[in-house]
């Protein structure tokens, strides 16, 4: 397959290169390479005023289907967004505070909302001004979002809001987000994908939420619980029909791995070198054959998935093939944990050390590498695990039998 870009594509590529040289500059020249996942804590207001600049340029949510009209972004092909994408990581710009917003929530709207949920909210997101977290994994309803337990109920006095009742969990940034967009319980005694509803949700409510940070064991917390006590929303906020959740919140996992793909594999390239360097540096590659030989693997299979993702990109806003989705997942968590390993592997006994300047007063503190080992044992388990994505596979794509639940 031709994997080339056009002449139109270099000449986009040229003008974000341009634009990424010209404002990556001081502060956010400074928070260059900050705030990756895993590394979440860093840098946050420098990394929020960031997305603003993003904004103002009209660099957020390029390539939005502008069938219902323009919401203050670029226009872009597919192929230029890729390349947007691709420029942004090579230039070590910070960690986006606002891809949930942009990548998740916009898609979802621009395919199942309705205009005035577009123009409500896409504008802001564009902007860079309201970010989003997502609210669907709970304590009992991990990756089997058919056992949604939160509820949602229509108020009493006009009908026209619902009152939210539950718990999620493991919700990305929601210390940070101004709005989380939350699969409820919208049927009373429905059960499985049935009576479930897709509703956005303003955060900030005291006493009707509250939200709780995790700490994990990389000493990071950008992971938290949220609690809903009869927390509002607006019953025009729903997207799709009352007890539709289930088709508008799966259609979303569908938008998930798109572009943002590409992005991730750039991300993984530039650590995938650092390994490589250190391994030359100690003469771990030198002395060690198997090492080697692993690395040389880590690069081939990080090719092929580019050219898998490239080969599957296609459709209105990043939507990808039937299954592809979860053949990402599945091969790019399993990378990702193996480099961590690697890492480990080439920094030898010094990988169970701390850093040299240790403090009482952080006494919990990692480099990237070790960072990177802890944080990639959940790339096979968050965002969908590995036997749910094969799960997916077997029964949507091959049209085997589900699997007998005992």
């Amino acid at each position: 397959m031709d994997f080339s870009f056009t002449p139109e594509d270099e000449d986009f590529r040229a003008a974000a290169r341009a634009w990424l040289k010209a404002h990556l500059v001081g502060e956010y020249a400074e928070a260059a390479g900050q705030g990756r996942p895993g590394s979440e804590h860093e840098a946050g207001p420098v990394r929020h005023r960031w997305e603003r600049e993003l904004g103002r340029s009209g660099w957020i949510g390029i390539g939005w289907d502008r069938t219902h009209g323009a919401y203050g972004n670029r226009e872009a092909t597919l192929t230029q967004q890729v390349v947007w994408a691709e420029e942004y990581a090579r230039a070590g710009a910070p960690g986006r505070v606002g891809h949930i917003g942009e990548n998740l929530l916009a898609p979802t709207l621009l395919a199942y909302g309705t205009d005035a949920q577009r123009h409500r909210f896409l504008p802001p997101v564009a902007r860079g001004e309201e970010l989003w977290c997502q609210g669907y994994s709970e304590p009992g309803a991990g990756s089997d979002l058919a056992a949604v337990r939160t509820a949602a109920v229509r108020d009493g006095t006009d009908g026209g809001t619902y009152r939210i009742t539950g718990q999620k969990i493991w919700t990305s940034l929601a210390h940070e987000a101004d709005w989380c967009f939350v699969l409820a319980r919208t049927e009373p005694g429905s059960v499985g994908h049935r009576g479930l509803s897709f509703l956005l949700v303003p955060m900030d409510q005291p006493g009707r939420v509250d939200v709780r940070p995790i700490r994990q064991m990389s000493g990071t917390e950008e992971f938290n619980e949220v609690f809903f006590d009869g927390a509002r929303a607006e019953a025009a906020h729903r997207v799709g029909a009352e007890g539709d959740g289930w088709r508008v919140a799966t259609g979303l996992l569908a938008l998930e791995r798109g572009v943002s793909t590409l992005v991730q594999q750039i991300g993984f390239a530039a650590e995938l070198d650092e390994v490589v360097r250190l391994a030359l540096h100690t003469g771990a590659a030198d002395r060690d054959p198997v090492l080697r030989d692993q690395l040389v693997r880590a690069w081939a299979e990080l090719r092929t998935m580019r050219w898998n993702a490239l080969r599957t990109l296609g459709g209105p806003g990043g939507r990808t093939e039937e299954g592809a989705p979860s053949v990402a997942k599945l091969l790019w968590g399993g990378w990702h944990q193996r480099l961590g390993e690697l890492a480990m592997r080439v920094r030898g006994a010094t990988a169970a050390l701390g850093p040299e300047d240790w403090s009482p007063q952080r006494p919990y503190e990692l480099d990237a590498l070790q960072r990177l080992f802890l944080f990639t044992r959940s790339d096979t388990v968050y965002g969908g695990s590995d036997e749910i994505q094969r799960n997916i596979l077997a029964q949507r794509v091959l049209g085997l039998p589900r699997e007998a639940r005992t």
